[in-house]
């Protein structure tokens, strides 16, 4: 056996010796070290004997499965002393149950055992259970906290953090115990004396404690003996189960990855490098692109993957997923970029599913929106950043809520009623001033904003971390216009808050949202299994995985909001976990757990209806909106014409409209079958130019315009000169205050009708049949006469009525012979 330094079998010996050695100590077996560097000899000269002692056989099948594990350990041989680091046991993934924590007594409930999960986060009502930490009860001397592993585990290290609470409240030092019966214990020592492990100095910063060698047992106990305000405490536990040849158990339930992926966490020298890396194995379907640069000047890197890379085909839907917008969420960034290595290796091995997605959609992928925070947390560790470090970039802003507000100009606008008639209810303009350089809104955001705006987006999500849920828009938070005035009449009498959750405003979209959310969440792993509750309050989704934001916690100026009230795009969050930074060993297991469900989002795009709008020469139309009758927010055609309009299976009425063009609506019906229904339009050219022009001659004036359906109506309209065709006396009647008949024309016109309906009357009374009499008479019947339903007059002041007569016979016989031709119509547009 050769053991010199670099020699692979030196390797070997380092990740199996510390390990096995400690499993051989608490068997208590005679020399084990001598069993284990023979057990080595055996193992790399192939010449195992055919009969062992028995206890040689045990230890040896321990060796042997301890030998082909694939953990990844950090240890460092120092005579027969070894300095390992295995992963966390789950605190803070909640991998460890309630029920597998213990204390020795609790302040209030709110601040039980389960509340001792490193990073956990108060709710901040004092009137609910969700503590900041674990708290034990004032008035006990001797305090503990206990973690039962359910089986044999090689404990390595312990990792505390103070309670999240304004008072600074954490534990300063501690003692560690050990069991396998939870009856009998050891305190971890040297030999001379008990190990007292210094804890914290604040109550938000983690500290590792790591133990000189490996402790194999079942329970673990931490006795807190002195701290600082309260004794309160969050805790993370680092241990390597053992293997068990004896349990089918544990291989039945470890998690086997079947994709050759790169598993590890990225530093951004090593994301740039792997993404350059992708798009040289996968040159025909891969890009490899930037939106920007941050604050500190380093490129937010995309992927592009398509077959047709770096250009927009017609018809074909463009997806997005984002991630890293806090740089100490890990987990988002690495799903991401394994998904860029799974989608590249299965298209090369002709996998039907990829191809097809492959083929119809234009998908991109942005790992890392904050690549400063990134590097923040990065340089800390997986365990050791706290909860906030890297959060924010380096300027200080949240990139995910630093969007322009555009849900109160809507919602302003719905309450005036100016919608949709003047004011749009999509595409909301952003407000002059917003973009300005005066540093409110990050470099990063802005570029996020221009590549949005210009790649017709059709769905999109953004990964996250700190929970494990998705969340569907509206992310802001505001009562109706209804809820609002019943609010303020609850405050004048002097009542708190009464109105009910129900009555905010909802998303127009929301049934299809929620299916979006429910699309991920039923499909992952783990994200519908909320009988723990969620990470740090109890399960907001009601055991379904989803939830609105504006019900949970609502935020200003999000992404989400944005991305609906501004593009065409449909975007949700997705929350990928409790840890937000987990252990590199996670990352299998997290990959298991999201890949299904990444690939069914993605497959989202193509549901709903797609088609484009061209005029009747067969050519695009681009700005033109198509909307869907009952649903109060509409989309726009891309330069090509195109759209995308994601619904739920069901029969729609949809129409497109665009400038210079005649409206067009039909009924187009989305089935439960996977893919788009195809429904075009072909629009006719209406007069609207025309139009147009002739309200600018008018200083662009609202015209009223009478149809036939208006006769009768008793409505008053004006008209100018140049509103009596074809007539000799045009130019007879002057304008003033811009084309209205002077006031004596108008009161000279009341009287000549008035004179009118007197003849008329007259007339019908000489048509009356007289009572018979003797006396024989000829009677000359005339044709009564029909007054006109549709004057271009309005009916008169009866004020005005008996004012004197001046008018002359010449304008008796104008106005008898005046034909006016008033009825117009035009296209609607």
């Amino acid at each position: 056996m050769n053991l010199s330094l670099g020699s692979s079998e030196y390797e070997t010996f380092l990740r199996t010796f510390c390990k096995t050695l400690a499993v051989f100590k608490s068997l208590q077996m005679p020399n084990p070290a001598k069993i284990l560097l023979q057990f080595h000899s055996w193992f790399f000269s192939k010449e195992i004997p055919n009969v062992l002692p028995a206890y040689e056989t045990h230890a040896w099948i321990l060796y042997f499965n301890i030998l082909c594990e694939h953990v990844v350990h950090i240890m460092i041989l120092s005579g027969l002393r070894c300095v390992s680091v295995c992963p966390p046991l789950g605190m803070e993934s909640h991998r460890i149950e309630n029920d597998q924590l213990l204390t020795s007594s609790v302040y209030q409930h709110r601040y039980g055992s389960h509340r001792a999960r490193l990073n956990i986060q108060a709710s901040g009502d004092e009137d609910d259970m969700n503590g900041g930490a674990w708290c034990a009860n004032p008035e006990e001397k001797i305090n503990w906290i206990e973690l039962d592993a359910r089986t044999l585990t090689e404990f390595t290290g312990v990792i505390t953090q103070g309670r999240d609470d304004p008072i600074d409240d954490y534990v300063s030092s501690y003692y560690v115990a050990f069991s396998n019966d939870s009856r009998e214990w050891t305190v971890l020592h040297d030999g001379y004396a008990e190990w007292l492990f210094f804890g914290n100095s604040d109550k938000n910063t983690p500290v590792l404690s790591q133990f000189m060698e490996p402790v194999v047992a079942r329970y673990i106990r931490i006795l807190p003996q002195t701290w600082n305000g309260t004794m309160c405490m969050r805790m993370e536990v680092l241990g390597c189960p053992v293997p068990d040849h004896l349990s089918q158990y544990q291989s039945q339930n470890e998690v086997m990855h079947r994709d050759d992926l790169d598993y590890t966490h990225h530093n951004y020298l090593d994301m740039e490098k792997l993404m350059k890396s992708i798009s040289d194995e996968c040159p025909n379907i891969s890009r490899f692109y930037s939106l920007g640069k941050s604050f500190k000047g380093l490129e937010i890197y995309a992927m592009e993957i398509s077959d047709n890379p770096g250009m927009h085909e017609t018809g074909e839907p463009e997806f997005r997923y984002t991630a890293g917008y806090h740089g100490n969420e890990a987990l988002g960034r690495e799903l991401l970029l394994m998904l860029m290595q799974y989608l590249c290796k299965e298209y090369k091995d002709g996998n039907p599913r990829v191809r097809h997605l492959v083929d119809e959609t234009r998908i991109h992928l942005v790992p890392s929106v904050n690549p400063d925070g990134h590097m923040k947390a990065f340089e800390k560790g997986s365990e050791l950043g706290s909860w906030t470090l890297g959060h924010w970039t380096e300027d200080g802003h949240d990139i995910f809520q630093n969007f322009p507000d555009l849900n109160n100009i809507l919602w302003d606008a719905e309450d005036k009623g100016m919608v949709p008639k003047l004011i749009s209810n999509h595409h909301v303009p952003i407000p002059e001033g917003v973009l300005s350089s005066n540093g409110s809104v990050a470099v990063e955001t802005l570029a996020l904003m221009s590549w949005m705006e210009s790649h017709p987006f059709v769905l999109g999500a953004n990964l996250q971390g700190g929970e494990r849920l998705v969340t569907y828009p509206f992310d802001m938070r505001r009562l109706t216009k209804e809820s609002e005035e019943l609010e303020k009449k609850l405050h004048s009498r002097g009542y708190g808050e009464g109105e009910p959750e129900e009555e905010i405003r909802m998303i127009e979209d929301q049934s299809l949202f929620r299916w979006l959310a429910i699309s991920y969440a039923s499909t992952h792993h783990t994200m519908t299994q909320t009988h723990q509750g969620g990470c740090h309050t109890d399960d907001p989704t009601g055991g379904m995985g989803i939830v609105n934001r504006a019900k949970w916690k609502p935020i200003p100026g999000s992404m989400n909001d944005f991305s609906y009230l501004h593009t065409n795009c449909f975007e949700l969050s997705i929350f990928l976990g409790c840890d937000k930074f987990p252990h590199q060993s996670e990352l299998i297991r997290e990959w298991e757990h999201n890949r299904e469900a990444l690939l069914t989002f993605m497959a989202q795009v193509h549901r709903g209806i797609k088609g484009v709008v061209r005029d009747k020469e067969g050519n695009p139309i681009s700005n033109a909106t198509v909307s869907v009758e009952g649903i109060n927010h509409d989309i726009r055609t891309g330069e090509s014409g195109d759209y995308w309009r994601l619904l739920n299976p069901g029969e729609y009425r949809v129409t497109a409209r665009a400038e210079g063009y005649s409206p067009f609506t039909r009924l187009c019906v989305v089935g439960f079958d996977p893919g788009a229904t195809y429904c075009s339009f072909d629009l006719n050219k209406s007069n609207w130019d025309r139009i147009k022009q002739i309200m600018a001659l008018h200083g662009n004036r609202p015209i009223r315009l009478l149809s036939s359906g208006n006769r009768g109506s008793g409505q008053r309209y004006t008209y100018s000169r140049n509103q009596i065709p074809n007539s000799k006396f045009s130019n007879q009647f002057p304008n003033s205050n811009g084309g209205d008949m002077s006031k004596a024309r108008l009161r000279q016109l009341r009287i000549m009708r008035i004179r009118r309906l007197r003849q008329q009357r007259l007339l019908a009374r000489n048509t009356t049949t007289p009572p018979p009499t003797t006396t024989t008479t000829i009677t000359t019947t005339v044709p009564p006469t029909t007054e006109s339903t549709t004057p271009w007059y309005g009916s008169w002041p009866l004020g005005e009525i008996f004012e004197e007569n001046t008018t002359s016979p010449e304008e008796t016989e104008l106005t008898d012979s005046l034909d006016y031709n008033y009825n117009y119509t035009t296209d609607d547009y």
